[in-house]
Order: C-alpha cells, then sequence, then structure tokens
C-alpha cells in the first residue's frame, strides 16, 4: 500500500507540471489584461506602463511562466493584480473557511438525505416508491443549481422573506451561530441537490446489485429481519461505489461552489476565482487552476486508499 501510495504520488508531479503549462498558456493566451480594469481617465500611460513592468507582464511567455513557477514551488502563489501587493495565499486563506463551512454542510445533507431514499428505492424496486425517488432524482439531475438558486431567493427570500438573499452574517451584527445556519441554509441546499440526485441513484444501482448476491439470499433464508439483512449485511458493500464518489467530489471544494457563491454571494474561494477571471487576475486565477489539479489528484487517490480500507480484499 505505501509503495502504491509513493508511486501515485510521484506520477501525479508531471500531471500537475503539465496542466500548469496548458493553463498558464490559456489564462495568457485568453483576450484582455489587468490594465483593461484601470477605468480611471487619471491614470496616465506612463503608470500603467510601469505597472506592467512591476509584474512582469512585458516579459516572454516562457519567462513569466518561470518565475510563476519558481515562486510556487516555494509555496508562493504570487500576489494580486488588482489588489496590488496582496499575497494570493492570504486571499485565499482568509475566504477558506467560509468555502469549507458551505461544502461540508452540503455533503453532510446530500449523504444524510441520499443514502436512505437510495437503500428504501433498491430494497422496494419498481414500485410506486422507487419510482418516485427516481423520478425527483432526475428532476435534480436536471436541474441546473444557478436556476434552482434564483428560485429559492425568490420565493424564500423575496417573497416569504423566510432567509436572506446572500452573505455570509447579517451587517453590523454581533456573530451567531443561528445567524450563520439562518444564512447557510439556503445554499448549503442548492449546493447539495445535485449531488443528492446522483447519490441516491448511485445508492439504488449498487444496492440492487448486492441484495441480488447469494449471500443475500442465504441470510434471508436463515430466517434474519429484512432490515439485519439490507443495512448490517448488504450496506458495507453496497456503499463500496460512494467511496470514488467522495473522492471526486473533493475537487468540488473549489470549483463546485463557484455557482452557487456567485448567485448567494458568499465570500468564499469560488467567489474569489470568479472575480479574479473577470478581472484578468492571472496569479489569482493560476492558484485556483492549480488547486483544482491538485483536489482532483488527491480525491482519487483517497478514494483507492478507502477502497482498501473498507475491503481487505483489495490489493494494490
Amino acid at each position: 500500500m505505501i509503495a502504491y501510495i509513493i508511486r501515485r504520488i510521484l506520477l501525479s508531479i508531471p500531471l500537475l507540471f503539465g496542466i500548469s503549462i496548458i493553463g498558464f498558456g490559456i489564462v495568457y493566451m485568453a483576450p484582455g489584461s489587468p490594465t483593461a480594469m484601470f477605468v480611471d481617465p487619471t491614470i496616465s500611460y506612463e503608470a500603467q506602463q510601469a505597472f506592467i513592468e512591476r509584474y512582469g507582464l512585458d516579459d516572454p511567455i516562457y519567462k513569466q511562466y518561470l518565475t510563476w513557477l519558481g515562486q510556487m514551488l516555494q509555496g508562493n502563489f504570487g500576489y494580486s493584480l488588482i489588489k496590488q501587493g496582496m499575497p494570493v495565499s492570504e486571499m485565499i486563506l482568509a475566504r477558506l473557511p467560509n468555502t469549507l463551512l458551505l461544502m461540508v454542510s452540503s455533503t453532510i445533507l446530500a449523504f444524510l438525505i441520499s443514502i436512505p431514499f437510495g437503500i428504501i428505492s433498491a430494497s422496494r424496486p419498481y414500485t410506486k416508491t422507487d419510482y418516485s425517488i427516481t423520478t425527483i432524482s432526475f428532476f435534480g439531475l436536471a436541474t441546473p443549481n444557478f436556476w434552482l438558486g434564483l428560485m429559492l431567493i425568490m420565493v424564500f427570500s423575496v417573497h416569504l422573506q423566510w432567509f436572506p438573499t446572500g452573505g455570509v452574517a447579517t451587517i453590523n451584527e454581533p456573530f451567531s451561530i443561528i445567524d450563520r445556519l439562518h444564512h447557510l441554509i439556503l445554499p448549503a441546499f442548492v449546493l447539495a441537490t445535485a449531488d443528492m440526485a446522483g447519490l441516491t441513484r448511485h445508492t439504488r444501482s449498487s444496492m440492487m446489485n448486492v441484495l441480488d448476491q447469494d449471500y443475500i439470499r442465504t441470510a434471508r433464508a436463515k430466517g434474519f429481519r429484512r432490515n439485519k439483512v439490507i443495512y448490517k449485511h448488504g450496506l458495507r458493500n453496497g456503499l463500496l461505489p460512494l467511496i470514488t464518489i467522495f473522492g471526486l467530489m473533493l475537487p468540488s471544494f473549489v470549483g463546485g461552489t463557484v455557482i452557487t457563491e456567485k448567485i448567494f454571494n458568499w465570500p468564499g474561494i469560488g467567489l474569489l476565482f470568479i472575480d479574479a477571471t473577470f478581472q484578468r487576475d492571472y496569479p489569482v486565477i493560476m492558484a485556483g487552476t492549480m488547486i483544482s489539479s491538485a483536489l482532483v489528484v488527491v480525491g482519487n487517490l483517497v478514494a483507492d486508499i478507502l477502497y482498501a480500507i473498507v475491503d481487505p480484499r483489495i490489493e494494490y
């Protein structure tokens, strides 16, 4: 196992290196530049040129890449071009708690709801209950997060005024857990909907395959109670495919929250990266690209390790 983990980590190095080259090239070949954000007519041409020279934006692209790569390997993602002088690492760390709060809450909500519904659907196949859960799951998969978020804001925030329209807390109010939860409910639910729909379908499919196995029929023939057969004998093997899904959900800690954070004005990493994209803030964009890519690699590795822990039959 240790040799396998080391080998996977070593193989991920050239992969991330290739991603950095492609990502850097795409970002710097995109139309526009940070100087285009200088809409103040009082800024002189000399001031703009000084800005370009200060951050090396007039250097050849290969030199800019090597400079950025050297800084990143030392743990320095550079400095924001828009918020001049502010380290990108500090900007990310300042918003990381909000993104983690949103993602952990939505993930827990998705698993708590989807796994029981998937088990119920699998244990009662081709019944009205199964068809109802399947239909709701398909609606969840087909509904875009941005549309659902806007509809929930319109209904529950604008018309009913049950929840705030956005933000992480009430402005000019002291810290309150109740207030934070009040702001968290809508964005966490929106972010969990797509995961709930997919997890429910995967749980149903996996559990149906397990419940058709010989050892399940043997347990039923011995007279074990139905719930004991399902939850004690079938659940552990039925949840194995969900481990892969959980590992692949790790990258969504950055990428999956972008739309939701923008709609609800949630001050997290996703909102930071999407604002940086519109403002052509290259160091922040590249930091987001590399963090997302690293999380994909780590997510796959974590999924493989969890597989071996849950199922001792798996060897590497």
